[in-house]
């Protein structure tokens, strides 16, 4: 007697496209808790601000809301102080992002060899990440306080720091290197681990120093790393707010007004959030548009 092997019975198209629909549904029901605050708290107010961009929304009980198409953009193209802004933002980015890469590169290479407590000293630091924005500027305006500072107690000076017209940009630049060098440190130190040791031991034989096995070595490892930290640094600080309001509110003089801090006053000083909204827009393309040349560049070096 011969068994005789049993075909297992087939699908059809018509039952696979019922279990897929099925399991879409499924999934869309699992990523609403997620997705409905996204949409109403992020895409909602996005799509709205968008909207009061091309009208002259101002505040006011009652106060009705005219479609005024391109007015705000003719007007921002003509606005000194927008433009004011605008390069000391670029100021203030570029020169946080540099600053604070070459430093959180060389703590990180730091943190990296075989030194003692090498464990509490990563602790310590990413210690200014743990600290809010606010806490961190109230905390460096006491440094810098002209009485009382500490700063002022070490050099033996009672200079204005946050006043003065010549010092403030330089000042906060420094409170910005500071509060965002541990997320670098991090990340970088993340790739230096990842970098395979048998490359150092290989220019090792090859008699290479240190300095070369740093250049030809590290450098091209870190690469995608470099380019992607960075670029997320430099949206972080052109987008910054928090902290240098809390320092300076933009003075003195308007030296320290970012962006954001100009879109603010706009919006909730003097009421004009039409014009508010199309500043915002204005500037995220333009950001958009750094970024992309800055990666489209770094993308082509290193291919």
């Amino acid at each position: 007697m011969t068994a005789t092997a049993t075909r297992p019975p087939t699908t059809s198209a018509k039952q696979r496209r019922k279990v897929r629909s099925r399991k879409n549904r499924e999934m869309l029901y699992l990523m609403l808790p997620a997705l409905v605050p996204v949409l109403l708290f992020s895409v909602g107010p996005l799509l709205y601000g968008i909207g009061l961009a091309f009208t002259d929304a101002r505040a006011g009980r009652n106060r009705e809301i005219s479609f005024t198409g391109l007015e705000n953009f003719t007007q921002l193209l003509g606005d000194g102080d927008f433009w004011a802004s605008f390069k000391i933002g670029l100021i203030w980015s570029v020169s946080v992002t540099v600053l604070q890469f070459l430093a959180a590169l060389g703590l990180a290479l730091l943190l990296n060899q075989n030194l003692r407590f090498r464990g509490v000293a990563r602790v310590l630091a990413v210690v200014p990440w743990a600290m809010p924005p606010v806490c961190i500027g109230l905390m460096w305006k006491l440094v810098y306080h002209a009485d009382a500072g500490i700063l002022n107690g070490m050099l033996g000076t009672d200079i204005d720091w946050l006043a003065d017209f010549s010092l403030a940009l330089p000042a906060i630049i420094v409170v910005g290197v500071w509060a965002g060098m541990p997320q670098t440190t991090v990340v970088l130190l993340a790739g230096l681990q990842g970098i395979p040791k048998e490359l150092y031991e290989a220019v090792e034989v090859d008699g290479a120093g240190r300095w070369r096995r740093f250049w030809n070595i590290t450098l091209p490892q870190l690469r995608p790393v470099i380019i992607a930290i960075t670029s997320l640094d430099f949206v972080w600080n052109i987008n910054q707010f928090g902290l240098v309001y809390v320092l300076t509110q933009g003075g003195p003089g308007g030296q320290t007004r970012l962006p954001m801090i100009f879109a603010y006053e706009e919006a909730f000083r003097y009421r004009f959030f039409g014009y508010a909204s199309m500043l915002g827009i204005a500037f995220a393309i333009v950001v958009l548009a750094v970024l992309g040349l800055y990666l489209w560049r770094q993308m082509r070096e290193a291919k």
